[in-house]
């Protein structure tokens, strides 16, 4: 039922004057007005003042909260006020303080965040940080990466009837020592394995991933892997971001720096379009996996993402969804849309960066993501969930899909 003139007006006076008038106004927020109502307390309730630190988490997540619930020219006034009333001007102003910080993921999603309003001074400071924690980052996840990924893909290849360069030797004799002849001192060879045809790409690997603000964290951690995984001769990489609009930042993946001050991190979110764009550039889609990285609250037509969904499965698409890729556990989500992913047999979870390799490894060898989830105690989104409706989003859970 639309809302009337007046029930308009109330509302507008609640979100100016803040919950104290409440009792006086007696407007009805939808949940919608609720999140922008939280997005405006957290900055302007003087009991609050102190709910968005320098790195936290909530700070990535309120920018992107202010810049889909408000206009443009709001947001700027709005982060200009965040910067002088949090104490997030005195740290970006300063080098030197920005240097002594002790950097991790939040404070990359955060300097990401406000890439647009550092000042000219402290950007390359900004820069050097992000590098930090991305080589910190970068290498304590390469090793596990690459070695899950080649061996999955060897194994995915092996063959029984290998070329002669192709004769994997000390798998071989293994297969073959009960044929071993004492008198002759050797192995009488009747099974061949081998690695299969050498091809430039084994694998086509897309990763397309929510840069809404609330998906910061994931989209620094994508950010690493996909230029893991595109330094892998034998899988092709596609790094794929989108908010309302869609960018392939494929050509930016031999560096995750200049990767990351190429995203958004914006508000909006259209899947939809995501799903499209990555429809079109699935050339094999029976070698294809699929990750897309969303908490799957569609700003765009939800009905059609759906469908594409579907779409990329019946063609053979291996498609996964994270509902996060962070140490954060699981995010608030769309439960509802999360349930009609997993009724198409499409796994819905929440992963760490320290899961990420091997579920990479699983993918690739076609193994039953569910049984994987359920050996590393991840439950799956089920498909008969129902959405959240109403009130805060819901607080994170080990479960994406409790009852």
């Amino acid at each position: 039922m639309a809302k009337s003139a007046e029930e308009e007006r109330l509302e507008r006076w609640r979100l100016v004057l803040g919950e104290p008038a409440q009792g006086t106004l007696g407007a009805s927020l939808g949940e919608a007005e609720l999140r922008m109502d939280r997005a405006l307390s957290a900055l302007y309730d003087s009991e609050r003042k102190a709910g968005l630190g320098g790195s936290s988490p909530h700070v990535a997540r309120w920018l992107g909260d202010i810049r889909e619930y408000f206009p443009a020219s709001v947001v700027r006034v709005m982060q200009g006020d965040a910067m002088t009333r949090l104490g997030l001007t005195e740290m970006l102003l300063q080098p030197e303080m920005l240097e002594a910080v002790e950097p991790d993921v939040s404070l990359v999603a955060t300097l990401l965040s406000l890439r647009k309003v550092i000042p000219q001074k402290t950007k390359e400071t900004a820069r050097k940080v992000v590098r930090r924690v991305v080589d910190d980052l970068e290498r304590r996840l390469r090793a596990p990466t690459e070695r899950a990924v080649r061996g999955a893909l060897s194994r995915s290849s092996r063959t029984r009837r290998p070329k002669g360069a192709e004769i994997d030797w000390d798998r071989t004799l293994r297969a073959n020592l009960g044929n071993y002849q004492p008198e002759r001192k050797a192995v009488v060879v009747e099974k061949l394995v081998g690695h299969g045809r050498k091809r430039s790409s084994l694998r086509d690997v897309v990763l397309c991933i929510d840069q809404s603000g609330s998906m910061a964290a994931s989209v620094v951690y994508s950010s690493i892997f996909g230029a893991v995984l595109a330094s892998l001769r034998a899988v092709t990489t596609r790094m794929v971001l989108f908010d309302t609009a869609v960018v392939d930042l494929t050509e930016e993946l031999s560096d995750p720096v200049d990767l990351l001050f190429g995203t958004q991190l914006g508000g909006g979110t259209d899947i939809d379009r995501a799903l499209a764009y990555c429809q079109q550039i699935v050339t094999r889609p029976a070698q294809t996996i699929l990750v897309l990285i969303t908490d799957l609250y569609e700003g765009g037509n939800a009905q059609r993402m759906i469908q594409r969904a579907a779409e990329l499965v019946r063609s053979g698409v291996v498609v996964i969804c994270l509902l996060s890729l962070s140490d954060q556990g699981t995010p608030a989500y769309d439960s509802h849309h999360a349930a009609q992913l997993a009724a198409l047999g499409i796994p819905t979870f929440a992963c760490t960066p320290d899961q990420f390799p091997e579920l990479m490894a699983a993918a690739i060898q076609r193994q039953n993501i569910g049984t994987w989830a359920a050996r590393n105690d991840i439950q799956l989104a089920r498909s008969g969930c129902r959405l959240r409706r109403g009130g805060p989003p819901p607080r994170r859970s080990a479960s994406p899909c409790a009852p």
